[in-house]
């Protein structure tokens, strides 16, 4: 981390977000390191097996994910193996971040331990540099017609966002609003969205539905924020259906 440090010049939101975000990720690698580690002394009969052992082998044989973990880490709901290359796709993504700490070209928003700040950073961002209060600010959000791979920058305000899921429903690219899910796609895929801070008074909800955004399916405690996604339908219809964006499904 002090390497980290070292290479930041400008302290930016984002930047600060970069790196809480490195030091919790460095907190999670230190546990699995250790009880890994004290798990193969116990397993060679250089320490005495106990319990906490017992229990982590019981987890990995289980393919489910060790509470001594999940208390360090992020809402997930997926198998220990998956859990794991989930793991390393976001220590990926923070490596080629904290590279220079450029704003990548998009953002994965659900490799985030903590997603809010990351958004939280988006308003105070354009906050500090147009002297507006934050608490008059909001975000506006823009599905756009681009996947991933057609991203080559970082916008000038705001951020592009990658890898959210739609539950309940699906994101139409030539009408440009949400539509009825076709049969069998569960949770498709969104495009790139774009986010973006704006003053609250310039916000229009005419034809918006507030589709909320949730870590996990379990939903409740994984809540992370609002997004207004355009709609040709009655808001109620998306309401009654539990309409929801999933960062990790």
């Amino acid at each position: 981390m002090l390497e980290l440090y070292s290479k930041v010049e400008d302290r930016t939101p984002f930047v600060t977000v970069a790196l809480q975000e490195c030091e919790r990720m460095n907190l999670l690698c230190e546990e699995l390191r250790r009880s890994l580690q004290e798990l193969e002394l116990g397993l060679k009969g250089e320490l005495t097996i106990n319990a906490e052992m017992e229990d982590l082998q019981n987890y990995i044989m289980m393919d489910a994910v060790p509470p001594s973990w999940t208390k360090r880490a992020y809402p997930s709901e997926l198998g220990l193996n998956s859990w794991f290359t989930d793991m390393l796709y976001r220590i990926n993504e923070l490596s080629n971040w904290t590279a220079d700490f450029n704003l990548p070209s998009s953002v994965w928003l659900g490799g985030f331990f903590n997603p809010q700040s990351f958004l939280t950073a988006i308003m105070q961002q354009t906050a500090r540099k147009n002297e507006w209060p934050l608490d008059k600010m909001c975000l506006y959000c823009e599905v756009l017609r681009k996947t991933k791979e057609e991203i080559t920058s970082a916008p000038r305000e705001g951020a592009y966002i990658n890898g959210l899921y739609m539950e309940g429903a699906r994101w139409d690219v030539q009408t440009g609003c949400i539509m009825d899910s076709r049969f069998k796609e569960l949770f498709p895929l969104l495009p790139i969205m774009y986010i973006r801070a704006i003053t609250q008074d310039k916000q229009d909800l005419k034809n918006m539905y507030e589709c909320p955004v949730y870590k996990t399916r379990s939903r409740g405690p994984t809540y992370v924020w609002t997004f207004n996604l355009r709609t040709k339908e009655r808001a109620s219809k998306w309401i009654l259906g539990g309409v929801a964006i999933l960062l990790q499904i």
